[in-house]
């Protein structure tokens, strides 16, 4: 009677320890923050905020590009990091395009005159087009520098000059939590060579 009583009490014991135990873990796991601090977000959420800054950023939409950048990739406002981004299109001066009434092109000895030297069209230079842009690879990423440990994320997309053959680009997007939302810190372009080698992500955003 002794032994069936020691060996149930025994028993008890154990299975008292073991669901310490795995309470003990479940907790930990569940407030454990994972990139320096940060609460481990859902992979949809990154990818969905690198899809949509690199989206801006190909279309120049720099007002949309700095509202999905952290603080310090800012480096002001909104509107301070937008105005610093946008390149205004020069304004073409009539006078650069067609002689005034006074002025007269120089002539050669056999009386022919040089041809006119092509100048810059009003709508400004050729600009590449860029395909959709996909978001994929989220992987957990260490500080470097002056940017704080967070996750990257790999955005691919085309882009086609006229009269060139379509290329691919790939980028290497740190995100980090500010103010509760995530947020670009860092891009880097992804070497072709680096896309069989470990984490281009890593790779690409260890170097800074």
């Amino acid at each position: 009677m002794m032994r069936k009583t020691t060996a149930a009490v025994l028993a008890a014991g154990i299975l008292a320890l073991a669901g310490c135990s795995s309470d003990g873990d479940g907790g930990t796991k569940d407030t454990n923050p994972s990139a320096g601090g940060q609460q481990a977000p859902q992979d949809d959420a990154l990818v969905k905020v690198a899809q949509r800054y690199q989206e801006a950023a190909n279309r120049l939409d720099w007002k949309a590009a700095c509202g999905l950048s952290s603080s310090r990739l800012r480096g002001g406002t909104v509107e301070e990091c937008a105005d610093r981004l946008t390149v205004d299109e020069p304004t073409p001066d009539p006078s650069e395009s067609s002689p005034s009434p006074s002025f007269s092109p120089p002539t050669y000895a056999d009386g022919s005159t040089p041809e006119p030297v092509a100048s810059r069209t009003p709508t400004g230079p050729d600009r590449a087009d860029t395909g959709p842009v996909s978001a994929s690879d989220v992987v957990e990423v260490s500080a470097v520098k002056d940017h704080p440990a967070g996750y990257g994320v790999l955005v691919t997309y085309t882009v086609k000059w006229p009269g060139k053959d379509a290329t691919t680009t790939r980028r290497a997007l740190r995100l980090v939590q500010q103010g509760g939302a995530w947020l670009v810190d860092q891009h880097e372009d992804v070497q072709a060579g680096d896309m069989g080698h470990g984490s281009p992500v890593r790779t690409a955003l260890s170097e800074g």
